[in-house]
């Protein structure tokens, strides 16, 4: 069923399963231990980096089906996305399960965008389970957008740091936990006129207001009623941003707003400028933090609002501008 902006699914759509793959900066910051695997060595014993992502994408995909205790022949598709050109990382991934595929790209978004779609396949009857994954590594994303990492180019303090994580969420009509999905709103494309691919915070900031704006305005929920609204990822730059757009147009974002690019690293021990981003870093922070606890009853509501720029090396370097997007879904304890 359609709510103006927002879907609201006719049944809650259950969260079987999840699972998080990441690198060993990753595992460092706050939230380290609470992933299903990790690595010394972000290469996962492969010979390339795109291959390590790649084998991210098939750890986190294999330890979800796992974990519902399923053979990968019983899942009903998969949808996910990367940065990488044409998806590479997640459909070479796929490929070893066998399974139907929708390829997604939403920049940092997919997550998000992969749980929405997930949901109303499901909701629509089309499916019994869906898995949605993102992934993101940070050597094959400095590679492709900015220098090689011989290069060793300085950073502005607008910078982001690209997570090497990936992580896969398991939906399912049958109820077998706690979570569901229980509406989702898919995003609207916005461009404030920014052109540096230093500084996608700013990119992505009004997307992610407006998807807010418009969550709230199609279901009369208010930002209090929420245990967590998280966006990713915009980290500090975009947050205040948004706290700014947020505070003019009279929306009450308070303490129970926070980003996915601050969750997942420490700023001020590791060196990652504004904070993190990649497609992996809300994948990972979904699966190895927000969800499990909303399992444990530690939050009951959880508004997961990912942002993406989309951007690519080509435009960046003819001096176009990046627009945003922001999908937005609603987790709650059933």
């Amino acid at each position: 069923m359609r709510n103006a902006d927002v879907y609201v699914y006719r049944t809650p759509v259950w969260v079987r399963s999840y699972a998080s793959c990441v690198g060993k900066k990753e595992n460092e910051g706050p939230l380290g231990g609470r992933f299903d695997v990790f690595t010394e060595d972000d290469r996962f014993g492969q010979e390339t980096w795109e291959q390590a992502e790649r084998q991210m994408v098939l750890t986190s995909l294999g330890r979800a089906v796992e974990k519902a205790r399923l053979d990968k022949g019983d899942v009903g598709c998969v949808l996910g996305g990367d940065l990488l050109n044409q998806c590479v990382s997640t459909s070479f991934a796929v490929r070893e399960l066998g399974s139907r595929f929708f390829g997604l790209y939403g920049a940092c978004s997919t997550m998000a965008e992969s749980l929405v779609l997930g949901a109303a396949l499901i909701d629509a009857g089309l499916e019994d389970t869906a898995l949605c994954t993102a992934s993101s590594h940070f050597c094959t994303a400095e590679r492709q957008y900015r220098f090689p990492l011989e290069y060793g180019g300085q950073r502005p303090p607008t910078a982001q740091w690209t997570a090497t994580a990936s992580g896969t969420v398991l939906l399912s009509r049958e109820k077998t936990g706690r979570v569901a999905v229980t509406k989702g709103l898919c995003g609207r494309i916005f461009d404030p006129g920014v052109t540096d691919g230093a500084n996608m915070g700013a990119a992505m900031a009004q997307a992610a207001f407006e998807s807010l704006r418009a969550y709230f305005g199609s279901t009369g929920e208010r930002p209090g009623d929420f245990d967590l609204i998280v966006t990713g990822d915009l980290a500090s730059v975009g947050r205040e941003l948004v706290l700014e757009l947020a505070k003019d147009d009279g929306l009450p974002l308070g303490s129970n707003y926070t980003d996915c690019g601050l969750l997942l690293y420490d700023r001020d021990r590791q060196d990652v400028h504004a904070g993190g981003s990649g497609c992996g870093c809300s994948a990972a922070v979904l699966c190895g933090y927000l969800l499990p606890e909303l399992e444990k009853g530690t939050f009951r509501k959880v508004l997961f609002a990912g942002t993406g720029a989309l951007l690519s090396p080509l435009t960046t370097n003819q001096g176009e501008s990046i627009p945003g997007i922001c999908h937005v879904v609603c987790l709650e304890v059933m």
